[in-house]
Formats: C-alpha cells, sequence, structure tokens
C-alpha cells in the first residue's frame, strides 16, 4: 500500500519508520494500563534512533569517498557513546561511565581488531563499520545488564555483605557470587542468539549478503562467524566491567558504599 502512495524511496523510508513508531508507541499505551510507565524513555529512544541512523546514515555516503583508516574514528566515537549509554543501567554507581568505555572499549576493540588483523573483517568501510557497530552495541547491552544486575544483587544483600566485611572477609569474597551472577545473566542473551542462529531467526547481514549475490552457504558461516564475534566481545566486556566496577562499590577502608538513591 506504501509503495502505491509513495514513489520516493526516502519519503517511502520515513513513512515506514513513522508506522513502526506508532506500533511500538501503542504497545507502551497498552504496557501504561499495567501502571508500566515507559512512555517517556520510548518517545525519546525512539527519536533519537531515527535521527541518529539518519545522520550514521548521511556520514557513511561521506565515508565511502574516505581512506579507510577514517572508520577507526567513527568506530571509536560509538565506543564513547555505547559507554555512555550503558552507564545509564548503573545508577549510582560512581565511576560506571569510564567502566562502561573502558570495557567496552577493550571487549569490542581487542575482537574488532583482531578479527580485523586476521582477515576475518574486511577493512572496507562498508564491511568494517556494520560489523563493528554489531559488535560494540552488543557489548554495550551486555556491560548494562551486567551493571544492573551487579547493582541489584549488591543491594538486595547489602546487609551480607556488611555482615561478611565486619567479619573480616575480603571485599572480593563477599560480592564473588554477586558477581558471577551479573556475568551469568548479562550473557544469556548472546548464547541464545548462538542457540537459536538459523532456526528462530536469520540475522540481517546474511539477508543482505544473500541479497548482494554471496554464495549462501558462505553467507550462512559468516554469520555465525559475527555472532561468535559478539559472544566473545560480550564476554569479554562483561568480565571486565564487572572486576573494575567492584573498586567504586567499597570505600579504601573496605565499607560497602553503594546504596538506593533516595
Amino acid at each position: 500500500m506504501l509503495k502505491s502512495l509513495f514513489h520516493s524511496q526516502i519519503a517511502l523510508g520515513f513513512a515506514q519508520a513513522a508506522i513502526a513508531s506508532v506500533l511500538a508507541l501503542l504497545v507502551i499505551l497498552l504496557a501504561r494500563r499495567r501502571n508500566i510507565h515507559l512512555e517517556s524513555d520510548t518517545a525519546v529512544a525512539l527519536l533519537r534512533g531515527i535521527v541518529q541512523i539518519v545522520v550514521v546514515g548521511s556520514l557513511l555516503v561521506l565515508l565511502l569517498k574516505a581512506p579507510r583508516w577514517s572508520s577507526v574514528f567513527l568506530l571509536a566515537g560509538m565506543i564513547i557513546a555505547a559507554g555512555s549509554i550503558s552507564a545509564k543501567r548503573a545508577q549510582n554507581i560512581p565511576g560506571a561511565r569510564k567502566v562502561s568505555t573502558y570495557s567496552i572499549a577493550a571487549g569490542a576493540g581487542l575482537v574488532t581488531a583482531v578479527m580485523t588483523w586476521a582477515g576475518v573483517i574486511d577493512t572496507a568501510i562498508t564491511s568494517l563499520i556494520p560489523v563493528g557497530s554489531m559488535i560494540i552495541a552488543n557489548a554495550m547491552n551486555t556491560n548494562g545488564l551486567a551493571l544492573n544486575r551487579f547493582r541489584s544483587e549488591v543491594l538486595a544483600h547489602a546487609g551480607e555483605i556488611e555482615t561478611a566485611l565486619a567479619l573480616g572477609a575480603a571485599p572480593e569474597k563477599t560480592i564473588a557470587s554477586y558477581t558471577e551472577a551479573s556475568i551469568h545473566s548479562s550473557l544469556i542473551p548472546a548464547i541464545d542468539n548462538l542457540r537459536s542462529l538459523g532456526i528462530v531467526w536469520i540475522p540481517g547481514l546474511m539477508t543482505g549478503m544473500l541479497l548482494s549475490g554471496a554464495d549462501p552457504l558462505y553467507a550462512a558461516i559468516y554469520q555465525f562467524v559475527v555472532i561468535a564475534m559478539i559472544l566473545a566481545s560480550s564476554g569479554l566486556t562483561s568480565l571486565l566491567s564487572t572486576m573494575m566496577i567492584r573498586a567504586y562499590v567499597f570505600s579504601p577502608a573496605e565499607q560497602l558504599v553503594l546504596r538506593e538513591s533516595a
């Protein structure tokens, strides 16, 4: 129906985006009837999402003519933005933004660098930016889940942690089980993506490769490679994030400083 109304591809795209946004907002309004208030966050996210992706799409048009090394700066900008967004899931934990940025940079950056060096990811901007952004985005989500779960676990067991500290237990020992739970929980989506690959979902990268004329078998294998890279970067990000955030949960006197917001 839309194709008959809009003859410009750009206009058609914006019309499709509008319908998708309305559908998302209707679901959020339905949730509101259950006293789940996500209207503001969803509206801002939808607006930011369409603006940001259009800007990036416009930049890619320019970057296609730029030297390959310029993609490094765009990926670095994505990592900084990802750290800032992910840190919001770690409310009241000082240093969350720094920890998030460093963890995502190490996890996503190292995996992307190694796989590019090995020739798994092509250095062409049209390959490096899309694949790199997927790795960074998933590392961001994993980091957010890990820090959010870590914060919840520590706050829920603050009494037990302080009792153990009073008895002389080392701070890292008092939260070891909660750290493990945080890492395990944060990696569930990445692991489930691998388990369901090809059965429950066929990711967009594989579809794009097929549409561009790639061999179907190679497209399938490369999609597995990308999901495996995402798991590797997510796992490394989660491990580093939960390890570094512990330094901000306790004071130099080994007292628990994380508290519920007022």
